[in-house]
C-alpha cells in the first residue's frame, strides 16, 4: 500500500489479520492477473478463489440452469436455495473485472447469503472479456434479472419479491439492473453493492492512494478494462459507469459494503451520495482495515463474516417483512 503524501490524507492501516493474508500473498510469489494472458488470468483467479473461504454451507437445492439471451446466448446459472418453499431471490453478478470469475469462484459467497437469509440466490455466469467486450456483460446481466423477474415462478421463486446484488465488477451490474428494472416497472426491493466499480476512469483520489494495492492495482484495473471496452467512448457509458447515470430517482434501496484500503471505496460513497441525494434509502457500510475481496476471506478475516452477515440480513429485511 502506497498514500501519496501530498494529499495529506490520514494513513489507512491494515488490520493485523489483513496485513497477515497480504503478507502471505506476496511470498506466494505467484505472477498478478495483470502479467498473464487473460485465459490464464481466469484460471488463476479460480484456482486461487476458495483458498480463505469458509467451509460451503450445505443447502436443500442447488441447481445449474440456463437463461436464453437477447442472441439466443444460453447463460449459465445456479439457483441457492435453503429449502423447496417459494422463496423470494437474489439475483448476483460475479466479481473479476469483467474478465475474470464465474459461478464456481463466487459458489461459496452465494451459499452463505442464501443459507443465512433463507432467501433463493441465482448466480449468473454473463460472458466475459476479451471475447465478449462491453456492453455483453450488461446485456447479460439484464437478461437474465429479466427472467427470474418475470419467469421466477417456473423456477419456484417468488419473482415480486426480488434483490440484485454482486460485488466489484458485478456490483456495477447489479446497479445497471437497478436502475433498468426502475425504467422498466418491475419489482426490486434492494440493490446490494459489495465494492463496486462505478466510474468512468479511476480517478479518485482512493485510486491515486491504494494504485499499488494491496491486491487490487491500477495495472490489474487497466488491465481487465482494457479486455472489456471496445473504445475509450465505452468508458462514459453510464452501463459501465453508473455515476454518470443521468437519473437515480426511484430506483430500489441499497444496501453497499466497501472496504476502506480499496482504489474503488471513494466511487462506492460517491454512489451512495447519489443516491441519497436522489431520496432513495442506503445503508453504507464501510469495513475498516480490510482491502477490496475481502468478503471472500472468511476463514482468515472477522471482517469478511461480518459483511456476509450484514449482507444477509439487509436481504431478509428487504424480502421477508
Amino acid at each position: 500500500m502506497t498514500t501519496n503524501p501530498s494529499m495529506n490524507l490520514p494513513p489507512h492501516p491494515l488490520t493485523a489479520k489483513m496485513a497477515s493474508v497480504v503478507e502471505r500473498m506476496a511470498r506466494a510469489g505467484h505472477p498478478t492477473l495483470d502479467q498473464l494472458s487473460p485465459d490464464e488470468a481466469k484460471a488463476s483467479y479460480e484456482k486461487g478463489a476458495g483458498v480463505l473461504e469458509v467451509p460451503k454451507p450445505e443447502l436443500a437445492r442447488i441447481e445449474d440452469f440456463n437463461i436464453a439471451a437477447r442472441d439466443g446466448f444460453a447463460i449459465p446459472a445456479r439457483l441457492y436455495a435453503p429449502s423447496s418453499d417459494v422463496l423470494p431471490v437474489l439475483v448476483y453478478f460475479h466479481g473479476g473485472g469483467f474478465t475474470v470469475g464465474n459461478i464456481r469462484t463466487h459458489d461459496t459467497l452465494c451459499r452463505v447469503l442464501s443459507s443465512k437469509s433463507g432467501c433463493a440466490v441465482v448466480s449468473v455466469d454473463y460472458r466475459l472479456a476479451p471475447a465478449h467486450k462491453f456492453p455483453t456483460a450488461s446485456d447479460d446481466a439484464w437478461d437474465a434479472f429479466q427472467f427470474v423477474a418475470t419467469q421466477g415462478a417456473s423456477l419456484g421463486l417468488d419473482g415480486g419479491r426480488l434483490a440484485v446484488g454482486g460485488d466489484s465488477a458485478g456490483g456495477t451490474l447489479a446497479a445497471v439492473c437497478a436502475i433498468m428494472a426502475r425504467d422498466a416497472g418491475l419489482p426490486l426491493a434492494l440493490q446490494m453493492l459489495i465494492y463496486p466499480g462505478m466510474t468512468a476512469h479511476q480517478d479518485t483520489a482512493s485510486h491515486q492512494r491504494f494504485e499499488h494495492g494491496p491486491l487490487l492495482t491500477k495495472a490489474m484495473i487497466d488491465f481487465f478494462f482494457a479486455q472489456y471496452v471496445r473504445t475509450p467512448a465505452d468508458r462514459d457509458d453510464w452501463r459501465f459507469a453508473p455515476l454518470l447515470a443521468d437519473d437515480v430517482d426511484g430506483v430500489a434501496p441499497a444496501w453497499i459494503g466497501l472496504a476502506e484500503c480499496d482504489p474503488v471505496v471513494d466511487e462506492g460513497i460517491a454512489y451512495a451520495d447519489k443516491l441519497r441525494a436522489a431520496g432513495v434509502a442506503v445503508d453504507l457500510e464501510i469495513y475498516r482495515g480490510v482491502i477490496h475481496e475481502f468478503i471472500k476471506m472468511g476463514r482468515a478475516l472477522p471482517e469478511a463474516l461480518q459483511a456476509q452477515s450484514d449482507a444477509a440480513r439487509a436481504l431478509k429485511e428487504a424480502l421477508t417483512p
